[in-house]
């Protein structure tokens, strides 16, 4: 295993940039789950995804056009692109069926065991360079998930399998994600496919039944289309710019950004174990961060 401070990294702020991308991508990801839960409460999940997709598909086209950039649409790795959409819309089935039987505090704590398995595939794969540090930050973050979240015992049952599978289809999506747009595929190219295929996978619930549409509710849609769109967008450049093993790690910030909104906007006041959780959270973060930095300068 390397040590960190092989990286190379002399003059640069790319790691930052990529930092800073993927903790604002998490944030409006937080902010458009709370839209899509109040939307799939008078709405089928798949009319959702497709309403919210077919928005996004739309808005990237205009200003794709509106900016001269349509070249960017092009697709050069059809395969690839396709798989990365596949993957990433089996992740979301398999996220939804564990919700639907296991308790969310538990799905939601197994699934954040992807930064580890982030890591450790980076380190294989990509072979990037992981020292023993970025390793215990990142164990350090992931108690904090645990922390906060206190899953039950139920947490080791077979069932439990699955937000596992979820959470590897996210990592595999990542360094596909990560291979793609190093290889030169624009970001518009990569948002553009994987919300065609979701939106598809969505529109083939209308066999099953939609609900009419309300007029106040496109609003609601159009928000979460652009919440979703900016995100994915972030999160794609994030990890064009900085190395999986990096930037995956920051992805625990979500329930960061969740207790924040619940405090502000519901008042939810978080107990001590949330707040304890919390503060490991960020400070693994702050950890990783400032050993970029301190790489940066050697």
């Amino acid at each position: 295993m390397l040590n960190d401070s092989s990286h190379a990294r002399a003059g640069s702020d790319a790691p930052t940039r990529a930092i800073l991308l993927m903790v604002v991508a998490v944030g409006l990801l937080t902010v458009n789950d709370a839209l899509a839960k109040w939307l799939t409460e008078r709405y089928p999940v798949g009319q959702v995804l497709a309403v919210r997709g077919t928005l996004v598909m739309i808005l990237i086209t205009v200003w794709a056009w509106s900016t001269g950039r349509v070249a960017a649409l092009r697709v050069g790795n059809w395969p690839m692109n396709l798989a990365r959409s596949g993957l990433l819309a089996g992740a979301t089935f398999l996220f939804i069926t564990a919700l639907s039987l296991m308790p969310i505090a538990d799905a939601i704590a197994i699934t954040f065991a992807g930064p580890i398995f982030a890591t450790a595939l980076a380190a294989v794969v990509l072979a990037e360079p992981v020292g023993w540090r970025r390793w215990s930050a990142v164990g350090v973050g992931f108690l904090g998930v645990i922390v906060m979240v206190r899953p039950t015992p139920e947490l080791f049952r077979t069932v439990a399998l699955i937000p596992v599978v979820a959470a590897l289809f996210v990592v595999v999506h990542d360094i596909v994600t990560r291979k793609l747009g190093k290889g030169g595929e624009s970001t518009l190219a990569l948002l553009l496919v994987s919300t065609a295929v979701i939106s598809l996978a969505g529109l083939l619930s209308l066999l099953l039944g939609w609900a009419p549409l309300a007029v106040l509710d496109i609003g609601v849609f159009l928000a979460a289309a652009v919440l979703v769109g900016l995100a994915q967008g972030l999160m794609i450049e994030s990890l064009r710019l900085g190395e999986i093993g990096l930037v995956s790690p920051f992805k625990y910030t979500s329930l960061v950004w969740a207790l924040l909104l619940g405090l502000l906007i519901w008042g939810d006041v978080p107990d001590t174990w949330t707040w304890g959780g919390a503060a490991l959270v960020i400070a693994s973060g702050l950890y990783i961060w400032h050993r970029e930095m301190r790489l940066a300068r050697s």
